[in-house]
């Protein structure tokens, strides 16, 4: 029963014993959230919570009349209470309503520090006197009409509330109306900070400084917040043990502050009085240091800028580090410490600091091999092979949970079609444990394949493949040499190199294009190749504009014969006619290529479906003409025989969102690849027998099969988890689907960073180095794939061909050939990536010298 007599009772009723747990007698709906919600039920509150339909008029209006007459009590009573809370000073107090006695006095005092440590030592920065003009200004301020009572955060200032809503909020200078975010939003808005909200054109330059002064200091806060709370730890050490059993009080009476401790009183003022000077002083310390590093002048920002430039260029350090995920962390956690802190030696770095993150990450693995006995694993073997023919292979293993290298090896002096291959495969077999293998992936290779297919056939108990990535790229070079495409990709790269030899020419292409480009490097030669053709026929019709323009036919560039044949080209239908006809063939495969590529699921339950609708698309793009496709689908085909395997077909058949689809239907190539995966995958003979007894129930959808929620997951889950939830009443289908499509089909690799490849594996190094070098190896690669994996938790990870153009790291080829010509334009700037987008091209930036070489300005 209710601790308190209450008229809502009397209309309800708690359901589990649970006090916050009321149903309606009314209209059975249950509140969550007490009594008090209920009575706003039952009165139909507007605004509060969903008003009760079938109350009685008269119970509607005793409710009302009792929630109204305890309004007037209730505010009374928390009138005559003083709350004193003893907590930090927080950006989450500073905005709160009920404590603004408090944070004025915390202001002022800490305003008050800053002009005495500035009297004091004479001398202030500039920046600092408009942070503290700004935020004596901010104590100063009038409440106005424009901003919600009791309001202290400086944004209101610029903002007006749009019908007494905090939540909307109109700009003074632009008229803007922010919906959601509150005043923050607002501010940045005004600080022109992109991301949630655009930025205001209008506000002035003053009020913009201010804004972007006081969201740096609210930023620097959370540093300060974790030093408080470090030192609160310690905080009882300040105190006598027989005064404090190291409990704090929050709240006190106005008559005297006494608590009751072991059975007697004990006056605590005085400890509230410590308490508060001693978050005082932490509060002015905190904000001291972020005042000089928040507010730090942009001479000094450039000062830091050039340190960590030398600090590059002197050690050699590629320029590509600057994108690692670790950089800025590694400037943040520096600055937390302050000016003094002692960089690691390079002992320390080699030795203990290398174990140390070698420790953490061979924790974050350790998580990711116990998930491998029940979905079991993809071992992949990346090869690559440096500058100077270097052989390196490293062998991967992939499951849901995440991708984790287990070792790097040089391959350069083993015998690939001997023993050696294979001896090193089954190592790695035996080091992920033969029972939890279910895939094992190489490339097309031909000693690969050989190796990969020989081990399978020894245990017989896992499927090799070779990487679907692979085989696309092995039709697309097919593609290549077929004497239309070869003839339309040279047209496209006779264009591209013209272009980008000469930074008139790209500046004029950028403007007609409105800075796109057409050169599309990719991870790959022939993705590069075919997705250069895709994005070049998007542009055509700029292009022409380019071509036709009296900018180009006044400039010495179109008199050239290069020029003059790059406009032939461009102005010519049967060309743009050829590309079109090349497009339908590769674009959907470089879709297949795309959606096998992304980390948001496994792989292997679309590939041999994602296939199939390349091979439909290409059909209809030719509009069924057989005579018109056939040699493209002869292609794929031949090289299709080359990578498929049976894993494929299975995982299509046990894929829910692709097999009750409408579409699908079974083929011979699915039933023989579901069999041998079944004969293979599974050792145990009546598993075996229960498996394909059972996949009637699943063809038929019946028992959990057939459950509405069972039949929305079909497209919402990954197969996978639609399998663990909804097949537990047949054990050993469950187990066998699971374990298949939680593989990927694709060899995962983190980007590759020559310089540090070549550093790891360099043979010119001691004992001592090598095992260093080995934890590094070790290190640098798990780095790298764990935060691959947590960009893919969190957003969508960048996949092949999705990279800007000037993003090269990582290329298994030059570009060189598709950018570069040194015979179009001797003397002339090639280097294409240094050439910013123009922010105007007309006669005025062209010059001609006297041999009638057009310059650029």
């Amino acid at each position: 029963m209710p601790r308190y007599p209450d008229i809502g009772w009397e209309h309800g009723k708690m359901v589990g014993g649970q006090r916050h747990h009321v149903q309606c007698n009314y209209c059975h709906r249950t509140m969550i959230g007490g009594i008090t919600r209920f009575k706003k039920h039952l009165a139909s509150k507007s605004g509060e919570i969903k008003g009760c339909e079938a109350v009685p008029k008269e119970v509607k209006e005793t409710i009302r009349n009792h929630l109204a007459a305890l309004k007037p009590k209730s505010m009374e009573k928390k009138k005559r209470r003083k709350v004193y809370v003893v907590k930090p000073l927080t950006h989450q107090n500073m905005d709160s309503e009920g404590s603004d006695t408090y944070v004025t006095n915390a202001k002022h005092e800490l305003l008050a520090s800053y002009e005495e440590e500035a009297h004091s030592d004479k001398q202030i920065s500039t920046v600092a006197k408009e942070f503290l003009d700004a935020f004596s200004s901010d104590l100063s301020k009038d409440e106005q009409g424009s901003a919600p009572p009791r309001a202290t955060d400086v944004g209101w200032a610029h903002g007006i509330m749009v019908n007494g809503d905090r939540q909307k909020i109109k700009c003074r200078y632009c008229s803007k109306v922010i919906l959601g975010g509150g005043i923050s939003r607002l501010k940045q808005h005004l600080a022109g900070e992109r991301g949630n909200i655009a930025p205001c054109e209008k506000v002035p330059d003053d009020v913009k400084s201010q804004i972007q002064q006081h969201m740096g200091f609210k930023v620097l806060e959370k540093l300060k917040r974790q030093k408080e709370s470090e030192s609160l730890k310690n905080f009882g050490q300040h105190f006598n043990e027989e005064d404090y059993d190291g409990e704090f009080h929050n709240e006190t009476s106005t008559r005297g502050i006494f608590c009751k401790r072991r059975g007697r009183e004990v006056e605590n003022v005085k400890s509230h009085k410590r308490t508060e000077k001693f978050f005082a002083s932490q509060v002015s310390q905190a904000a001291q240091s972020a005042l000089h590093s928040t507010f730090a002048s942009q001479e000094s920002i450039d000062q830091a800028d050039i340190a960590v430039a030398k600090f590059l260029y002197d050690a050699g350090i590629p320029l590509n580090a600057a994108n690692s995920y670790y950089f800025q962390k590694m400037a943040d956690a520096i600055a937390a410490v302050g000016p003094g802190y002692k960089m690691p030696s390079y002992h320390s770095l080699r030795a203990k600091l290398l174990n140390k993150c070698g420790h953490e990450v061979g924790q974050v693995c350790k998580e990711i091999r116990k998930s491998w006995e029940a979905t079991g694993c993809t071992v992949m073997v990346d090869r690559w092979v440096d500058r100077n023919s270097q052989v390196v292979l490293n062998f991967l293993v992939y499951c849901p949970k995440g991708t984790m290298l287990i070792r790097s090896v040089d391959a350069s002096d083993i015998d690939l079609y001997g023993e050696g291959l294979l001896s090193l495969f089954d190592s790695i077999i035996q080091e992920v444990g033969l029972g939890n293998v279910v895939n094992f992936i190489t490339d097309t290779t031909p000693s690969h394949k050989v190796a990969g297919n020989a081990l399978m056939n020894k245990y017989k108990t896992f499927i090799w493949s070779t990487c679907a990535n692979h085989g696309i790229e092995l039709i697309l070079k097919e593609l290549c040499n077929l004497n239309e495409v070869k003839e339309v990709l040279a047209q496209a790269k006779r264009i591209c190199q013209f272009i980008y030899n000469n930074a008139w020419v790209l500046n004029l292409m950028r403007k007609k294009t409105e800075g796109r480009d057409i050169f599309q490097p990719a991870m790959t030669e022939f993705v590069t190749k075919f997705l250069t053709l895709d994005n070049m026929i998007s542009v055509k019709d700029s292009l022409h504009q380019m071509f036709t323009s009296t900018l180009w036919e006044q400039s010495t560039f179109s008199k050239q014969s290069a020029g003059e044949d790059v406009t032939e080209i461009v102005l010519n239908p049967q060309f743009w006619s050829s590309c079109m006809r090349v497009v339908k063939v590769s674009k959907p495969l470089v879709t297949v290529l795309h959606q096998i590529d992304s980390e948001d699921r496994p792989s292997v339950g679309y590939f041999y479906n994602a296939m199939e609708k390349a091979k439909k698309s290409i059909m209809l793009a030719f509009n069924n003409n057989e005579t018109d496709y056939l040699p493209y689908l002869e292609i794929i085909q031949n090289a299709r025989s080359e990578f498929h395997s049976p894993l494929h077909a299975a995982a299509c058949y046990l894929n829910p969102s692709i097999y009750y689809g409408p579409s699908f239907s079974i083929n011979s190539v699915i039933h023989k690849g579901l069999l041998d995966c079944v004969e293979i995958l599974e050792p145990n003979l009546k598993a075996q027998d229960n498996i394909t007894r059972h996949k009637a129930c699943y063809e038929e959808a019946v028992g959990d099969f057939s459950r509405p929620v069972a039949i929305r997951g079909r497209e919402t889950l990954s197969p996978a988890t639609w399998w663990s939830l909804y097949a537990s009443d047949y054990p050993d289908l469950q187990h066998f689907a699971v374990r298949i499509l939680s593989q990927t089909c694709t060899i995962t690799t983190a980007e590759r960073n020559w310089t540090m490849k070549e550093c790891m594996h360099s043979r010119n190094r001691n004992r001592l180095e090598q095992e260093r070098l080995t934890d590094l190896t070790f290190v640098h690669y798990n780095l790298r794939l764990q935060q691959r994996q947590l960009a893919a938790s969190g957003s969508k990870t960048p996949i092949r061909g999705e990279r800007g153009p000037v993003s090269l790291d990582g290329r298994d080829f030059s570009i060189g050939e598709w950018i570069e010509d040194p015979g179009v334009l001797e003397g002339q700037d090639t280097s294409w990536m240094n050439v910013a987008l123009p922010s105007d091209v007309d006669n005025d930036s062209i010059g001609v010298d006297d041999g009638g070489t057009e310059m650029s300005d």
